[in-house]
C-alpha cells in the first residue's frame, strides 16, 4: 500500500510541477501584456506567495480535523478556479485577489498548500533510513517536470497566429492548462487509499513537544525564504528579459536546463546527506549557489550569467529534500502535518516581501540588485542554521542502539530549553 501513496502523490506533484513551470516564466509576459510594469508584476508575485502560506498554515494547523485525502482534494478545487479565473479577468485588481486566494506559483519550487500535506503523507509511508530518498524522488519528480514546463512556456508564441496573431488570448489559453492540469491532480488524489484515512495507528495533532525546535526552524527557515522571494523565478525571467532582451524561447531553454541540473542535484544530496549528515548538506551545498547569485549581476555578458545560474541550480536546491526530512526526522510522527506547515508557511509569507522590493529595485535599475541581496541573505541564514542545529540529529544519524531504543528523543526535549542549546542535543560522532 505505501508504495502505491508515494506514487500517487509523486503523480500529482509532478502535475503540479508543470503548470508551475510554465506559469512562473509566463506570469510575468502576461502581465506586461497587460500592460503592467515591473512593479505590478512584483506586487502579484507577492500576493501569490503571501496567500498560499496563509492557506497552508491554516490547513496545516487544521488538518489533522479532517481526512488527508479530503482536503487535497479541495486545494485542486482551488487549482482549478485559478486558472479559470486568472484567464478571465485582465484588470489588476481583480487579478490580485485571484493571486492572493489562487495556487499559482510564480517561483520553481513549491510554495503551496499541497506542501504539508503531501510531506506528511510521504513520511508516514517510508523508514527512517528511506526517507530522505524518498524526499528526494519527490523533489527530483517536481523538478523534472517543472523543467519540462519551462519548455511548455514557448507554446503562446506557437499558437498565437492561430488565434489572428493574438499573444494575451494565447497566454490565456496557458492558464485554462493549468486547470486541466488541477483536474488530472484530484484525479490522481481521488485513488488514493482508504488506508491513509483510517489505517494509521497515531492520529495527527498540533504542535505539542515539537513546538520549541519546530518554531526556531521556522525562523531560520523564514530568513532564508526572504532572500529567496528577491529571485523567484518569475522575476529572474524578467531582469533577463529587461537587461539582455532574452527571448521567450531562450529563457524557455536556460530555465528548462537549470532544472534539470536542480533534479540531478537531488540524487546527488541523498548521497551526501548520509555522508556527512543533513544539516551540514543543507549548509555547505547552499553558500557556493549564494556566492553565484551575488557575482550575477557584475557579469557583462549573458553567457557568462548562464553559467553562474546554472552552476547555482546545481547547487541551490541540495537542501530542498534534506530539509524536508530533517524536520520531518526530529519532530514526533502525530506532529508532523503541523509540522510540516509550521516551517513551509513562513517561508511562503516571508518570501512574498521579497517579490514587491524585487519589483521596486527592477523598475528603478536593471543591475540586478535583487540577486545581490538575496546571495546575502540566504549565507547569513546558512551560518546562523549551522551554528543552531549542527548538533540536532536525526534518528538515522545517531549511533544505531540508541535510534532503535529512543527514536524519537529529540522533540521530546524540545521543550526543555536544553535542545536548542546544545546541552542535551548528541554531539556528531567521528567519522
Amino acid at each position: 500500500m505505501a508504495p502505491d501513496i508515494t506514487r500517487r502523490i509523486l503523480a500529482a506533484r509532478g502535475l503540479r510541477a508543470f503548470g508551475d513551470g510554465y506559469v512562473s516564466l509566463l506570469l510575468p509576459l502576461y502581465l506586461l501584456e497587460l500592460g503592467f510594469g515591473a512593479f505590478e508584476v512584483g506586487v502579484i508575485a507577492t500576493a501569490t506567495l503571501l496567500g498560499s502560506g496563509l492557506l497552508t498554515l491554516l490547513v496545516g494547523l487544521r488538518a489533522y480535523r479532517y481526512h488527508y485525502r479530503s482536503v487535497l482534494l479541495a486545494a485542486t478545487v482551488a487549482m482549478v478556479g485559478t486558472g479559470i479565473a486568472f484567464a478571465s479577468f485582465t484588470q489588476f485588481w481583480p487579478l490580485l485577489l485571484i493571486a492572493f486566494v489562487g495556487t499559482l506559483n510564480p517561483s520553481s519550487g513549491d510554495v503551496s498548500v499541497f506542501l504539508p500535506l503531501e510531506h506528511a503523507v510521504l513520511s508516514r509511508s517510508v523508514s527512517d533510513r528511506d526517507r530522505t530518498a524518498v524526499f528526494a524522488r519527490y523533489s527530483l519528480a517536481g523538478t523534472l517536470l517543472a523543467a519540462l514546463g519551462s519548455l511548455a512556456a514557448v507554446l503562446p508564441a506557437l499558437v498565437a497566429p492561430w488565434l489572428g496573431g493574438s499573444m494575451k488570448a494565447a497566454l490565456q489559453l496557458m492558464f485554462l492548462l493549468y486547470a486541466a492540469l488541477g483536474l488530472l491532480a484530484a484525479l490522481v488524489y481521488r485513488g488514493l487509499p482508504a488506508a491513509l484515512e483510517t489505517g494509521m495507528t497515531q492520529p495527527s495533532a498540533p504542535l505539542g513537544k515539537s513546538k520549541k525546535t519546530v518554531y526556531v526552524l521556522a525562523s531560520l527557515f523564514s530568513l532564508d525564504a526572504f532572500g529567496g522571494g528577491f529571485v523567484v523565478q518569475s522575476l529572474i525571467a524578467l531582469w533577463l528579459y529587461q537587461r539582455f532582451g532574452l527571448s521567450l524561447a531562450t529563457a524557455a531553454n536556460v530555465f528548462f536546463w537549470t532544472g534539470v541540473l536542480t533534479a540531478v542535484s537531488y540524487l546527488v544530496a541523498v548521497r551526501i546527506a548520509r555522508r556527512i549528515g543533513l544539516v551540514n548538506t543543507m549548509v555547505f551545498t547552499h553558500i557556493p549557489s549564494s556566492l553565484c547569485l551575488i557575482a550575477i549581476p557584475f557579469m557583462p555578458e549573458l553567457s557568462y550569467v548562464i553559467a553562474l545560474l546554472f552552476v547555482r541550480s546545481a547547487l541551490s536546491q541540495m537542501d530542498v529534500p534534506t530539509r524536508s526530512s530533517y524536520v520531518m526526522a526530529i519532530v514526533a510522527p502525530e506532529e508532523r502535518p503541523a509540522a510540516a506547515s509550521v516551517t513551509a508557511v513562513p517561508r511562503s509569507l516571508s518570501a512574498s516581501a521579497g517579490p514587491v522590493l524585487a519589483g521596486y529595485l527592477l523598475s528603478v535599475s536593471s543591475f540586478g540588485w535583487p540577486l545581490v541581496a538575496a546571495g546575502a541573505i540566504k549565507i547569513v541564514y546558512d551560518l546562523l542554521l549551522l551554528a543552531t542545529f549542527r548538533r540536532v540529529r536525526p534518528p538515522e544519524e545517531q549511533p544505531q542502539e540508541k535510534s532503535q531504543q529512543q527514536p524519537r528523543q529529540l522533540p521530546q526535549r524540545a521543550s526543555d530549553g536544553g535542545l536548542l542549546a546544545g546541552g542535551h542535543a548528541r554531539s556528531n560522532p567521528e567519522r
